[in-house]
């Protein structure tokens, strides 16, 4: 290396060497990244962290560890693995050196050699490593039971969880799958498989309150709702979708049995910044929730003496107690919201005169619809919303005997039962078939079990009154199904000659209704589509006059309680935006995927036992004799264990259900479950892969029987169960009945030297006889044999461990392979057909066990091959790493080197080896970015600049600049006296501490 120091400024006082440009950037960077935190990554990572450089330690799960953390003791050895790997799992993590990204993958490599970009792909963990400290309150109160992964599903664990206790990151981590489609299908977000997972633990406040997060009108939603969330339940794929709208009932009734709590005034934060509301239905209700929330005091103006909208007006008494819509209104009401009733708004100028800033139009879709048909005005022909208002507020209309309700919708239904119930017989009249009827199969029901008729393709066509003022009745005409109209439904087409006439006191039509928008004049400047709703932005609900926005029934001509209620919270925000003073509409997240299960996927759960077909649990129901009379509600709800019976039905499809207990209960605010993936691109000199393996999945041999007989299980599942950290605390049980095996057998081979693959995985042999051993130690009495083709035991110390496990500990070999082995299914014992040692005759024994441990081979993952083929490495058609080159590390990438089980089948010394040495062949490509820049310095002086290598220092600053001198140049040595620089003596080496 030259160094320039010809043209030095240093006797120029107040000169500093760093201020001068560097004469040459070298193109490669000081920067390495390591794929998987297993004991291969970790020493990799050190090896090279040590040396200087920044190590970007990649790994797929929540904490680094690998295989290694879930073994008992390594062999030959029979050291502790957790006391072994622990020392080495402190250091990577607080070495200054490394970066840990957990849930992580590579998504690409480009560049070349010595500068590469590597893009990753990382997973959200849902909680902040940062803020979390470990406490495990969390896990407390989490509902969400799963198998325990880490543990090889011998015991359960919630699905917030740390990976393991010693686990690095020290932090935990929330497992989801995506989105749940009930929440998904839900306008509002609602967290349905929260509420339900914590209706299963029986926690109904709890539940109670993961349901007012997004909707402030669950006891009413609990009744009426469309329940879109149904219609997307995974569970219908099996029998029959979770009763998600019963659920949410149950657990409001259940809360609200209890006396009421006070609620508190919120704090007012703005009051000079005030928001007028005109509606008190759900949407503006939800909107004055909302924005009271965020410190501006709101005022709700209603027409009607009642506050609750179509809800209290709208919806019959026997569907909708009016007690729990007073209710939940008042528990919005007590936030602070004023509320005046009889408060019709006329002139929205008016309101903004009154000095409020922003106006938020939510009136309900009060005004019916009557269609142009001869005869529609006549007195006793009556419209859906007024007959249901004056009923509710106790203005009964006179009926007569008979009543024709026009409409098959559920508004419909609620007229004709309502009807019903003030004596009249009552015939409904629509004109399609009852297929294209948009009421739920359930109010139809209920109306066919209390004897109202219905006329399907039936259109009226002209109303006749008497001459003394009543009704006489309709002309009607039969249909028949025509051609697909724009409602995507057939076209009733009348039918010739089908004239005739029913006879009836009074008409009521139900086919539709609308917001009463008269209050707002033409020069309002808040503009009216023709289908006469306000015109607004659809991601923001402003309307086209500033400060106005309008939601609910005014902008989508009528629209189901959710919908109304999810409309009221993006107004709210919206209105909230604007009186910050910011854009309205809020940057966009990125969709988070949502768990659609196929139908393989359920039935792979059912054959795994993992759940069972099942009906809902029906809701019970008064019946029609004791119905009929009365306004008194029709369908109850569940009791304890019938909602706890139905909450059990779930699929927990998205894993983690949101029920944000775990929220509540974190101190230190590290939970967020809105995070999202996110890609990072990483500029690094060279890469190691050392993604490890996975063990291979033993129910792939289904002739072994795991996953069928609970006693046969996998040699990893063994060191769980050995280890005194394991789900046994290091006690040996079976499966089963959870006793002491007297009598185990080992399986050897099993996925590898066989149909599955071809080659040996090498460390099974000694593995098994290592488990054999320690289960010996914790149980002298134990009888152990060991089934196999022939003893792999070639590193230095095995064959001696070999013997001394078959003559010290009296493990018994047998060189043979199973034939059969079958399940007693009482005692679940498992009986083993082989071939005797050294028989020739070739007959078969059969030897009884309490337990069969199944040594399951080496195998490269799906994604680690996948990831090989997208950055072009070459694998041979097992997977493994192919070597190319005469660096038996590399890969066929120059500048990605490989290390581990990820070359070939290898055991953990030989593992740790690699790791360094591709840490130390990394090191030789990249370790001229430490001399990367060259500042040159003026001397005036002829001294020889091309002096011999001991007369050079390196001054390294890796915080950014790097100087180069002479060590005897007074003027650079005392620059460099002056900087805080670490001295390495034996390499001249000077580095900067930052």
């Amino acid at each position: 290396m030259t160094l320039d120091l010809s043209s030095s400024p240093s006797n120029t006082p107040g000169t500093d060497p760093r201020n001068k440009a560097p004469k040459h950037q070298s193109t490669i960077v000081g920067s390495v990244l390591v794929l998987g935190g297993g004991i291969a990554g970790m020493q990799a990572s050190l090896d090279l962290a040590d040396q200087g450089y920044k190590v970007y330690l990649v790994e797929k799960e929540s904490a680094i560890g690998g295989k290694m953390a879930q073994l008992d003791k390594t062999f030959p050895t029979n050291d502790c693995a957790m006391c072994n790997i622990s020392p080495k799992l402190v250091e990577t993590g607080r070495h200054p050196n490394i970066e840990i990204i957990t849930n992580a993958r590579i998504h690409d490599i480009s560049g070349q050699k010595g500068n590469f970009n590597v893009s990753l792909w990382q997973e959200p963990r849902y909680i902040d490593t940062d803020k979390c400290v470990a406490c495990n309150d969390c896990v407390e109160v989490c509902p969400v039971i799963i198998p325990d992964i880490f543990n090889e599903k011998l015991i359960n664990r919630t699905a917030v969880y740390k990976h393991y206790p010693q686990a690095i990151p020290n932090a935990y981590a929330i497992e989801k799958s995506g989105i749940a489609p009930c929440r998904d299908a839900c306008p509002t977000g609602q967290r349905a498989q929260g509420y339900i997972a914590l209706i299963r633990d029986g926690r109904w406040e709890d539940a109670l309150r993961v349901i007012k997060m997004d909707n402030p009108f669950p006891g009413i939603c609990g009744r009426i709702c469309n329940h879109r969330c149904e219609d997307a339940c995974n569970r219908g794929k099996l029998d029959e979708p979770v009763d998600i709208r019963a659920l949410k009932r149950f657990v409001t009734d259940k809360v609200y049995e209890q006396p009421r709590q006070k609620i508190e005034p919120l704090e007012i934060l703005y009051p000079d910044k005030k928001v007028a509301i005109i509606g008190a239905g759900p949407c503006g209700l939800t909107a004055a929730q909302d924005i009271i929330q965020a410190g501006y005091p709101v005022t709700v103006f209603e027409a009607l003496p009642v506050a609750g909208g179509m809800l209290r007006v709208g919806v019959p008494e026997y569907r909708l107690p009016s007690e729990i819509v007073d209710r939940e209104v008042q528990d919005i009401v007590d936030l602070g919201v004023n509320l005046r009733l009889n408060h019709r708004i006329d002139n929205i100028d008016d309101v903004f005169e009154s000095g409020y800033n922003a106006v938020l139009i939510a009136v309900g879709a009060h005004e019916g619809v009557r269609p142009p048909i001869p005869g529609a005005n006549l007195n006793g022909v009556l419209v859906s919303t007024n007959f249901l208002r004056d009923v509710r507020i106790g203005q009964i209309p006179e009926l007569g005997k008979r009543v024709a309700v026009i409409g098959a919708g559920d508004v419909a239904m609620d007229v004709a039962r309502t009807a019903l119930r003030l004596k009249a017989e009552v015939h409904v009249v629509y004109r399609r078939h009852q297929d294209d009827a948009s009421a739920g199969e359930e109010e139809i029901r209920h109306a066919r079990e209390e004897g109202i008729q219905f006329h399907f393709q039936t259109n009226p066509t002209e109303i006749i009154g008497e001459g003394n003022g009543r009704l006489a009745g309709m002309w009607c005409v039969k249909t028949e199904p025509g051609s697909i109209d724009k409602s995507g439904r057939p076209k009733p087409v009348p039918i010739p000659d089908s004239k005739h006439f029913l006879a009836c006191d009074t008409v009521i039509f139900a086919v539709g209704q609308r917001a009463g928008l008269a209050f707002i004049p033409d020069d309002a400047g808040v503009g009216i589509t023709e289908e006469r709703t306000i015109a607004i932005n659809p991601n923001t609900f402003a309307a086209t006059r500033e400060g106005v926005f309008a939601a609910g029934d005014s902008i989508f001509g009528t629209a189901y309680v959710i919908e109304a209620i999810a409309s009221g919270h993006t107004a709210a925000r919206s209105i909230i935006r604007f009186l910050q003073g910011k854009h309205l509409e809020p940057a966009r997240k990125p969709p988070l995927p949502v768990v659609e299960l196929s139908q393989k996927d359920i039935e792979a759960r059912v054959i795994r036992g993992e759940i069972s077909k099942k009906p809902r649990v029906p809701l019970p129901e008064v019946s029609v004799d004791d119905r009929v009379g009365n306004f008194d509600e029709v369908v109850r709800g569940y009791d304890d264990q019938s909602a706890q019976e139905e909450a059990a039905r779930c699929l927990a499809c998205g894993i983690c259900s949101e029920c944000m207990s775990c929220v509540f209960a974190c101190g230190t605010n590290a939970i967020d479950h809105d995070m999202v993936a996110v890609e990072r691109t990483i500029q690094v000199g060279g890469v190691i892969l050392s993604p490890g393996y996975q063990t291979y999945p033993a129910e792939r041999s289904a002739e072994y029987g795991y996953g069928r007989y609970p006693n046969v299980i996998t040699s990893i599942q063994f060191e769980r169960l050995l280890s005194a950290s394991g789900p046994t605390f290091g006690h040996i049980k079976r499966p089963s009945d959870g006793e002491l095996p007297k009598k185990i057998a080992f399986l050897q081979c099993v996925g590898s030297r066989d149909q599955e693959h071809d080659y040996c995985s090498s460390i099974c042999c000694m593995a098994a006889t290592k488990e054999a051993v320690i289960a010996k130690e914790h149980h002298p009495e134990l009888d152990i044999h060991i089934f196999l083709m022939d003893l792999r035991a070639f590193s230095k110390g095995y064959w001696d461990y070999f013997q001394r496990a078959r003559d010290h500990y009296g493990i018994q070999y047998h060189y043979c392979r199973i034939s059969s082995i079958a399940e007693d299914p009482h005692s679940h014992n498992l009986t083993l057909r082989y071939s005797a040692d050294q028989d020739q005759s070739q007959t078969l024994k059969e030897t009884d066990f309490d337990l069969v441990v199944l040594s399951v081979g080496m195998e490269i993952s799906t994604d680690t091959q996948i990831l090989g083929q997208q950055l072009g490495i070459e694998q041979d058609k097992d997977g493994f790493c192919v070597n190319p080159g005469e660096n038996p590390l590399e890969t066929s990438l120059p500048g990605v080197f490989s290390a581990g089980p990820f070359r070939e089948p290898k055991d953990i010394p030989e593992s740790v080896m690699e790791a360094s040495g591709a840490a130390g062949a990394i090191g030789a490509i990249i370790s001229s970015a430490r001399f990367s820049q060259t500042i040159t310095h003026e001397y005036p002086s002829e001294r020889d600049i091309s002096c011999e290598p001991p007369r050079i220092g390196v001054f390294v600053c890796h915080c950014g600049s790097n100087i180069a001198g002479y060590l005897d140049v007074p003027e650079v040595a005392e620059y460099a006296s002056s900087l805080p620089l670490v001295v390495h003596a034996e390499s001249n080496l000077y580095s900067c501490s930052q």
